[in-house]
């Protein structure tokens, strides 16, 4: 019995690792995958409005064919008229404009100083998540955002080819995404509603259409019919959609077999991973010991920030012991 508990730990342990490699894999892969895509001579597909707008509308044709006629997954239920106004489609709306404008920050600034600026987030998450009345502000996670800030401002400052442009693309991606954070944790906590993410993709992927749709009509289509050189490539194209699909399955998969801070974890083994591939791969990354300097500060920061956050979900779990066994 001993034995045959020990193997199904281990071999739990290994199907958990190989989840993990495989979001850390696809994570890094779509990156590269979205920059190559949009700066490439040989795709010539400099529309990262339309390379968006594509993901979402090829996540929710997937979503669809998936839940509603091969029935292989399942929509969670509770969703309600109110629910969708009032969370999802700002989830949706801030979900199209971090990606909108994350890849677009990939036309002008280096895939490594992009990550290196999205090592921000927890400070974005945090003040909003004060103003929102979600956290409490307290010296410790003060002390953590500024040694977080410090290392962006450290890693900004040995950028040899820093373009503000990308850079206002880059932390307007980032305070997108920590504002989908923020909304998604008061659909969870004020609205009660949990939905794993293909139930999120189901509602979320066409409302981030739509969102989409409205300034690539007016921003990229005119751009697009004007220059008429662009090459169409179906295969490419759709192999780029599918990852991005890919990606969002497994986080599902590694939040089922671990937890959400693991992806946090495994998000930074990315991070690292992504920037210094990026110097191997492209010719317009050149990485100055004060760039990996200043990172490793706001790695550091951002460590400490997921243990902090480790230690208050412990916590929490610690005082209401009867919450899971109570549902």
């Amino acid at each position: 019995m001993a034995d045959q508990s020990s193997n199904s730990s281990v071999r739990e342990g290994m199907v958990t690792y190989c989840y993990l490699l495989l979001y850390i894999a696809l994570s890094s892969g779509q990156i590269f995958f979205n920059k190559w895509v949009l700066s490439s001579k040989e795709i010539n597909f400099p529309y990262p409005l339309g390379l968006t707008l594509l993901h979402m509308v090829f996540s929710s044709v997937l979503c669809f064919v998936l839940t509603k006629v091969l029935k292989i997954l399942k929509v969670e239920e509770g969703m309600t008229l109110e629910i969708y106004t009032t969370s999802v489609i700002p989830i949706g709306a801030m979900f199209a404009m971090t990606l909108w404008l994350g890849n677009t920050a990939y036309l002008y600034i280096s895939v490594a100083f992009a990550q290196m600026l999205k090592a921000v987030m927890p400070v974005a998450v945090f003040i909003l998540g004060v103003a929102a009345g979600l956290e409490a502000m307290s010296t410790r996670m003060l002390l953590i955002m500024c040694v977080i800030s410090f290392g962006v401002l450290v890693a900004s400052y040995g950028e040899i080819n820093i373009n503000w442009i990308g850079v206002v693309y880059q932390m307007g991606g980032v305070v997108g995404e920590a504002l989908r954070l923020i909304f998604m944790e008061i659909l969870v906590k004020r609205k009660g509603l949990k939905l794993n993410p293909i139930s999120m993709m189901y509602y979320v992927s066409p409302c981030s259409a739509l969102c989409l749709l409205v300034p690539w009509v007016f921003l990229e289509k005119p751009k697009m019919d004007a220059q008429g050189t662009w090459t169409f490539q179906p295969l490419v194209l759709t192999l780029n959609s599918l990852c991005t699909f890919g990606l969002n399955l497994s986080v599902f998969l590694v939040i089922q077999h671990t937890s959400a801070l693991t992806i946090r974890v495994a998000g930074v083994v990315k991070d690292w991973v992504v920037v210094l591939l990026s110097a191997l791969l492209f010719a317009d990354t050149k990485l100055t010991l004060i760039n990996i300097f200043g990172y490793a500060i706001a790695i550091g920061g951002v460590a400490a920030y997921n243990n902090f956050k480790l230690k208050k979900e412990a916590t929490r779990t610690t005082e209401n012991p009867n919450s899971s066994s109570s549902q």
